[in-house]
């Protein structure tokens, strides 16, 4: 994993799991998007107040490790890293979603907030809770 810093602006407000999406922000900061055009960066290790838990904040110096997703990267992922309410299929881009309860959160194509830029692909439905994902090639300039 990467080494980075939660952003010290973030809203606490809404609860992130590992496995959520991040968005590189200034220097090692990272956070999780809230935009449309935000390029997701790797999915989050840490729990973010997700089942009462918020990593960062206890340690006291915002470290987080963040998953990059190579091609040939193969994570599972489970709800509620990703919407299990949205209809999954194999092959299926994923993004992140960008409303503020659900930034992060891995979504499909149809979802309507959520970022432009894909951060991975289905590589299978394991079950009704989890997905096993794949990264995506490059994006070039």
């Amino acid at each position: 994993p990467a080494s980075a810093f939660l952003d010290p602006d973030h809203d606490r407000t809404y609860p992130k799991w590992p496995g959520f999406a991040m968005v590189k922000g200034n220097g090692e900061l990272v956070r999780f998007p809230s935009d449309a055009d935000d390029l997701p960066y790797g999915l989050a290790a840490q729990y973010v107040g997700g089942d009462g838990i918020d990593e960062p904040l206890e340690v006291g110096i915002n470290a987080m490790a963040v998953w990059k997703l190579s091609p040939d990267a193969e994570f599972e992922i489970l709800a509620p890293a990703f919407d299990h309410t949205q209809t999954w299929a194999d092959g299926d881009l994923v993004y992140a979603a960008t409303d503020a309860a659900n930034a992060g959160r891995l979504v499909p194509e149809g979802y309507t907030t959520r970022t432009t830029a894909p951060i991975a692909r289905v590589l299978k439905i394991a079950s009704p809770t989890k997905i096993v994902i794949g990264g995506l090639q490059p994006r070039t300039a």
